[in-house]
């Protein structure tokens, strides 16, 4: 009888060990698990910023405020603390349609001297382009033109320029003055053609947390609303998403928590710089 109750002991201290052990090893396996989830999720938003970021037209960046979503220049001082800012508000280049094709939808090349000699019909003649593709793959991305028309921006020029119409086979865009939109006095040798504006705003979610959302598919102007945009969820629980410029790079950082228990959470950030 002493030795079955030593055995039994012995094996009641042997399975104790043994769960505490296994208990150790799962709660080890959940949070590798739950880290993995949220950097695997975080770099997959961090590159998706990085790449929609890649396509700025300088110059056109803006800071959104908290108090009133309206906007300040990146290049300008901080009126507030981080806290008073909520995300970043930009016009970015078609790159889909200018790349899509050996001839790209638009080449981002003007003649000058020829655009000139066709004033006073406001066009610009754009050799080496495929206008129709550009129009279709615009159209195919959500563009809805009877809304909103594309614009071009010079360089160093931070107005939008109306595109009201184009011409595929003459390869010319047609400028057009509409709600008081400029019409370009200087024609420069290089362009770029943007269709829609983005941005890039923390928003409070239904469980107390806060989203990152990504904002497109509003006129390409540098003070549009976004909320005029089609909102798409980028990364769900969000609790730091930072922005800093300087000159022509942009740096930004994004930290996303993942909730394992009541009381334990864990947070994974990803930084990253675009040129």
């Amino acid at each position: 009888m002493l030795e079955v109750m030593f055995v039994i002991i012995i094996l009641g201290i042997v399975s104790s060990i043994g769960a505490e052990v296994i208990a150790r090893v799962y709660e080890s396996y959940i949070i590798q698990r739950a880290q993995h989830r949220a950097a695997v999720k975080t770099e997959l938003a961090a590159l998706q910023i990085a790449n929609r970021l890649s396509a700025v037209i300088p110059g056109t960046q803006k800071r959104i405020r908290v108090s009133d979503s309206g906007y300040e220049s990146l290049e300008s001082s901080f009126t507030g603390s981080g806290d008073d800012y909520k995300g970043l508000k930009w016009v970015g280049s078609d790159m889909d349609s200018f790349s899509t094709a050996a001839t790209p939808g638009w080449s981002g090349l003007c003649d000058v001297n020829a655009s000139v000699a066709l004033k006073p019909t406001l066009d610009i003649l754009t050799p080496g382009s495929n206008l129709d593709l550009a129009a279709s793959v615009m159209t195919n991305l959500g563009a809805d033109f009877s809304v909103f028309l594309p614009s071009l921006y010079f360089p160093y020029d931070d107005n939008a320029y109306v595109i009201g119409g184009y011409d595929s086979a003459a390869s010319t865009l047609r400028f057009v003055s509409v709600g008081g939109s400029p019409i370009p006095t200087l024609i420069q040798e290089h362009y770029k053609l943007a269709w829609t504006s983005y941005a890039l705003v923390v928003e409070d979610n239904s469980e107390g947390g806060k989203d990152l959302n990504l904002y497109h598919n509003f006129r390409p102007t540098p003070d549009e609303a976004y909320t005029n945009g089609t909102r798409s969820l980028l990364l769900h629980n969000v609790s730091t998403f930072r922005l800093k410029g300087a000159g022509s790079t942009l740096r930004f950082k994004v930290c996303k928590h993942e909730r394992i228990s009541k009381d334990v959470n864990i947070t994974v950030c990803k930084e990253k710089a675009v040129f």
